[in-house]
């Protein structure tokens, strides 16, 4: 299957977050151009029978209408400022530094493999949770299947968290070799790093007997040392002559596994992770006496550090003092910080309840100040003789574009405590 950084952190961080985002620690995945397959027409919801007349957006083809995805439903978590990334598809935009980086993979490819690699970056982001977990081996009790951690649609539909939610329909409709870029969307903390939609590229190349049985290797064997190959090659396209490492891993989805680590800018720092597939995914799509490898990484994670962003959400900004710093072709333009607006800090202590989870936190915050939050960060902790646990975060506000008002923080401070103590069901201090 295809993975990324953030697939695969996915899985090892399991207490908190997948193997694309290492910062992001949770999973990866991908999207399809026409003609349109099944996977697609999960995007085309039917209520009573009809289309949904109120069509927001079309995604390759497939019209997506906001009822579609954000519902009055016990079983939906999509609020409204998810949707509105719906269709952004940052990774297609040619001056755009996740544009121009996954330009800069495909001539990678391009330029090592000829025409081999097909590349899918338009498919719908709605997909079934049988896609999204089950195809690629997520085990049923894995916390990422969590209302917490994933946005559902319905109880079995969700937007994917990973690329590999294609995976297997691709190797079933016989794709041997493939790399897939696509929005991807996950519940997580708000940070400078983190953010609730990000963009993953990974590839996937499949063997036949024929390939390795010439070699004195085994199939995984054979699949291992070829995916090292073409993944140093990789970085040194991207990174230039720099010092590698191995690094041995665990992902559900891949055996052996690994992570390839570079020392960058004084210090090791984590690309990609990856693997020789396991046998179960070939199988059960239609590979059968094959191997396979996968490697899956987060665009804005090596963006930041390639082009010196320091805050995850000016990827999202449209202010031309940032879009105009870009250009289509070239990886080594330096960002150069066009804001100087201070921080303004609010903190907030409330008790919490047996169900409170910091994502849900977070997802209130913003819902009500959407980018203007720039962190929250848990300051404080303590349980009293009752057993009562009491947390205090701290709110940073910060717009990238303009200086906010005491009042306006002030009234973005009153929302959230009042969301939180409804939303959350907590009782504030």
């Amino acid at each position: 299957m295809a993975l990324s950084i953030a697939q695969f952190t996915f899985f090892t961080r399991a207490a908190s977050s997948s193997f694309l985002h290492r910062t992001n620690a949770r999973f990866n995945h991908f999207t399809f151009s026409t003609p349109f397959s099944t996977a697609a027409a999960t995007c085309t919801r039917k209520k009573n029978g009809r289309l949904s007349v109120l069509s927001a957006l079309e995604l390759g083809g497939v019209k997506i209408a906001r009822d579609d995805v954000v519902r009055d439903d016990p079983t939906n978590n999509v609020p409204d400022s998810i949707f509105s990334k719906l269709g952004m598809q940052l990774h297609k935009r040619n001056q755009h530094p996740i544009g121009i980086l996954k330009n800069a993979i495909y001539e990678y490819f391009d330029a090592s493999y000829s025409t081999k690699f097909d590349k899918f970056d338009d498919l719908c982001p709605l997909v079934s949770v049988k896609q999204n977990f089950d195809d690629v081996l997520v085990p049923a009790d894995h916390i990422s299947r969590s209302y917490n951690d994933t946005y559902y649609v319905d109880s079995g539909t969700v937007l994917r968290c990973h690329t590999s939610a294609h995976q297997a329909e691709l190797l079933r409709d016989g794709h041997t070799h493939f790399l897939v870029t696509g929005d991807v969307y996950r519940r997580d903390s708000i940070d400078s790093t983190h953010y609730p939609v990000f963009h993953q590229m990974e590839g996937f190349r499949v063997f036949s007997p024929k390939e390795w049985e010439a070699s004195a290797l085994d199939g995984t064997s054979y699949a291992a040392e070829d995916l090292k190959k073409c993944l140093e090659g990789l970085a040194r396209h991207i990174f230039g002559a720099v010092e590698m490492r191995w690094i041995d891993a665990y992902f559900p989805f891949t055996n052996p596994s690994f992570e390839l680590e570079i020392y960058f800018q004084e210090k090791w720092m984590e690309v990609l992770g990856c693997g020789v597939t396991e046998q179960e995914i070939l199988r059960n799509n239609g590979q059968h006496d094959s191997v396979a490898w996968a490697f899956g990484l987060g665009l804005e994670r090596l963006a930041m550090v390639l082009f010196d962003i320091p805050d995850i959400r000016l990827f999202w900004t449209t202010d031309e003092r940032f879009t105009s710093q870009f250009t289509k072709g070239k990886m080594g333009i330096k960002f150069k910080p066009f804001s100087k607006f201070p921080p303004c800090y609010k903190d907030m202590s409330f008790w919490i309840n047996e169900s409170f989870t910091e994502n849900n936190l977070c997802e209130v915050v913003r819902g009500v100040a959407g980018d203007l939050a720039e962190e929250v960060q848990l300051i404080d902790n303590f349980t009293n003789k009752k057993g009562m646990t009491s947390h205090c975060y701290r709110i940073a506000y910060r717009s990238m574009e303009r200086s906010l008002t005491d009042e306006e923080i002030n009234e973005l401070q009153r929302k959230v405590r009042e969301q939180v103590e409804t939303k959350l069901n907590v009782e504030l201090r």
